[in-house]
């Protein structure tokens, strides 16, 4: 960019970025605790997102950083493999971007069918709000969704005669102001999140209060919240659970990503976004997350749209905000000392609603059934079992349902004029599943009949029923039946080997 364009735009991005930054401070250190780590992890994840995949971005208006659709992966992978694990399994993960991005292969990631996609956000969204709930008493989450959903009455129980209550009105407040302020902020003041808001009012009240509650642990040196990946690690990635843990975290950041990026193309007006390039990028960002023993990153839809609506027209803004992020937290990180975790938990829990998305429910309903029962089945999967079995038994309801639609084949048998002749005539899709309903129709027809069995009505037909209709051929031959085939796309492959069939033609 020249130096006038700069120095034109500049102020509006400085702008922007404090915004963006605003937004993000609290949902880097939420996402972290939600994740099962130290809040410092969140924010080195926000600053990397800022300061170098903003730079390298294909879209220049998305925020990447910590993402709560990761939240539950993470805390799972925690939970069995340990802290040190993750830096080895974020390396591979954000390797396997880059060459993905490298290959061009960002628009495959992006075939994903909506309502899996959904549903994965709203099981995800309901594991989040049954862990925090448990967070903003001031309480250790469980290992499961099953598990913090039972234990929440005894949790309640425990708190009240407790300080856990205090925690819990915290938490409360905190989603009690976002939601009053998304509702009736006034227009002038839309730039100040209702996240940094809520936090920042219960952080006074407790202070204030003097309330004996958790308070985020934030290093004064932010060098200490760093651990580096150890060479040895890596030699684990030779176990297959962390092979196929770092192909879930790179194939859902990559699927959330280029799924944001695409709703902010819809936002504004400016350059759209090389998907390609935005991969690689993430990809870049994720190594380096691995290599400091960070959260994982996704490009994020609120930031970004924060970003978007506070008129943000080029990368700087992301940059910035990444620059923002790295000056407060070596500058002022006594003040993020000062906020309750249970007030970090309100935002998570009142984000973990947004993602439970009744209105892409509904408008799954104008598609059919199928996309509505795909959405709950993977939604309802990821809570009972966990985030990979739920996504996988959403891919493979959708490919039951190709499978259904590509097999959709109408059998209908119809005199002729000419005696003596049938017409078999089939619309659709002639696959092995439909062997058995042509066997029934082809075994119907009269001894001695001539049956033409025109193909252009047909999107495809498989060999097994070609050899289906030309077995049927060579079996009745003797009793003076005919079947000739009619098709101009296939007359040429068919005649060869219609042509040593006694009895079997092929015509048109």
């Amino acid at each position: 960019m020249r130096a006038a364009q700069l120095k034109a735009v500049l102020p509006r991005e400085l702008l922007a970025s404090v915004v963006v930054f605003l937004v993000a401070l609290p949902l880097c250190m939420g996402i972290a605790i939600a994740s099962g780590l130290p809040p410092a992890k969140g924010l080195i994840t926000g600053i990397i997102g800022g300061l170098v995949v903003g730079w390298l971005a294909g879209s220049p208006l998305q925020v990447s950083g910590p993402a709560a659709g990761l939240a539950v992966l993470v805390f799972e992978l925690v939970r069995q493999h340990g802290i040190e694990m993750l830096g080895p399994i974020l390396l591979l993960a954000g390797f396997l971007q880059l060459v993905a991005g490298r290959l061009k292969l960002g628009c495959w990631f992006r075939v994903t069918a909506p309502a899996v996609v959904y549903g994965m956000l709203a099981g995800i969204g309901v594991l989040i709000v049954l862990s925090q709930v448990h967070v903003m008493l001031d309480a250790s989450p469980k290992p499961s969704g099953l598990d913090n959903l039972t234990a929440f009455p005894g949790a309640v129980a425990q708190a009240l005669p407790s300080l856990g209550w205090q925690a819990g009105l915290l938490g409360l407040s905190t989603i009690a102001v976002m939601w009053l302020w998304e509702k009736f902020r006034p227009h002038s003041l839309r730039f100040i999140p209702g996240a940094l808001l809520g936090v920042g009012l219960a952080t006074g009240a407790s202070l204030l209060l003097a309330l004996q509650v958790k308070r985020v642990e934030v290093p004064a040196n932010l060098a200490e919240a760093i651990d580096w990946l150890k060479p040895a690690d890596l030699l684990s990635l030779a176990d297959p659970t962390l092979l196929i843990a770092a192909f879930a975290v790179a194939f859902i950041a990559s699927a959330e990503t280029l799924l944001s990026a695409a709703a902010v193309d819809r936002m504004h007006s400016g350059p759209r976004s090389d998907f390609d390039r935005e991969l690689s990028a993430q990809g870049v960002g994720n190594m380096l997350c691995g290599l400091v023993g960070a959260l994982p990153m996704t490009g994020v839809i609120v930031r970004s749209s924060a970003n978007v609506q506070a008129g943000a027209t080029t990368r700087y803004s992301t940059i910035f905000h990444g620059l923002w992020l790295l000056a407060f937290v070596l500058l002022l990180s006594s003040v993020l000392q000062s906020i309750p975790v249970a007030s970090l938990a309100g935002v998570l829990v009142y984000t973990g609603f947004k993602l439970v998305d009744l209105k892409a429910f509904r408008g799954l309903g104008r598609y059919g059934r199928m996309p509505m029962f795909t959405y709950a089945a993977t939604a309802l999967a990821i809570i009972f079992t966990d985030l990979l079995t739920g996504v996988l038994i959403g891919f493979g309801l959708t490919l039951l349902k190709l499978a259904f639609k590509a097999s959709r084949l109408k059998i209908s048998l119809i005199d002729l004029p000419q005696e003596g002749e049938m017409e078999l005539r089939l619309v659709g899709a002639a696959t092995f599943l439909k062997v058995p309903a042509l066997t029934q129709v082809l075994g119907s027809i009269p001894p001695g009949t001539t049956v033409h069995v025109p193909l252009n009505n047909l999107s495809y037909i498989d060999h097994s029923c070609l050899e289906l209709l030309e077995e049927w051929g060579r079996a009745n031959a003797a009793k003076g039946a005919k079947l000739l085939i009619e098709s101009r796309g296939l007359k040429r492959r068919l005649e060869g080997r219609i042509r040593t069939t006694t009895g079997i033609g092929a015509a048109g």
